[in-house]
């Protein structure tokens, strides 16, 4: 039992760093911990992850909310769409054949990952938004943060913002409809469509994941898969490793956090088109 609680809590330090620094949920790294190391059955792996998102997106944001890095009228602006997308989402879940959006998500995800590649090696890494947004401007979207590793003040215009409202409505439907995390869809709609810089959209996504995790949390409390010894050192675990893995990104180039987050998007784009095409991915 001890060498399983320390187990967890430096699995769930190690999924913290990771999800602080990328801004997305726990459940892709936790739940194949969860299940192929600790054994845990399927459905509780993810009732648990769902806790570590809110542990991850609660100590992270405490951090990134002190520092001014992320953009607060965004997060509550998409927060709207997700949810739209999710209800949705839940209400079309026996008419909407699944096999098609595993494999236009992943689509994607993959076009995302070339995307960012292509940022890298045009070394353009953190792009800032020049056209300007009307609808921006209106809704006081655009922003500024502290870039510590060159320690100057950055201003930036977010762009196409029907474009990403629309984004996140479809996340959320894919949350809904296939049971999946949507972080990777949040920071991907901001970064690559809106063009705000990879930073204050890992840290603004992370407050949008704690509240969409909040609601499902409900669901899998009152269904009792919730392992009270399992999700509270995971929990623990994952909210050091995120008040960590804040002060981590903070300091890191925006390139290397996308040297880290194109293999997670090729990871995940791979595993929906397979899926999408009725191939087991585990």
């Amino acid at each position: 039992m001890i060498e399983q609680t320390i187990l967890l809590l430096v699995g769930g330090g190690l999924g913290g760093v990771l999800g602080a620094v990328l801004g997305i949920g726990g459940g892709i790294i936790l739940t194949p911990f969860l299940t192929l190391i600790i054994g845990l059955d399927i459905k509780y792996a993810i009732a648990a992850s769902i806790i570590s998102v809110i542990a991850t997106s609660s100590g992270a944001t405490i951090a990134y909310l002190k520092d001014e890095m992320l953009n607060l009228r965004i997060a509550m602006f998409l927060e709207i769409a997700t949810t739209i997308g999710a209800i949705v989402g839940a209400l079309l879940t026996s008419i909407v054949a699944p096999q098609f959006l595993f494999v236009l998500f992943g689509s994607f995800l993959l076009f995302s990952a070339i995307n960012m590649l292509k940022k890298l090696r045009s070394q353009k890494t953190d792009q800032i938004a020049t056209k300007g947004d009307a609808l921006a401007e209106k809704l006081k979207l655009n922003g500024s943060y502290f870039e510590k590793t060159t320690q100057q003040q950055i201003d930036y215009q977010v762009e196409k913002v029907p474009a990403g409202f629309a984004m996140m409505v479809a996340a959320g439907l894919a949350s809904g409809l296939l049971g999946i995390g949507s972080g990777v869809f949040k920071v991907t709609a901001m970064d690559t469509i809106m063009k705000m810089p990879l930073k204050p959209s890992s840290a603004t996504s992370n407050l949008m994941m704690g509240v969409t995790a909040a609601a499902s949390a409900m669901v899998y409390f009152f269904n009792g898969t919730i392992l009270p010894e399992i999700a509270a050192p995971l929990a623990l675990g994952v909210l050091a490793g995120a008040l960590l893995g804040s002060r981590i990104m903070q300091h890191m180039q925006p390139k290397w956090i996308r040297l880290i987050f194109i293999p997670v998007l090729v990871v995940m784009g791979l595993q929906m088109v397979l899926r999408g095409f009725g191939v087991s991915v585990g």
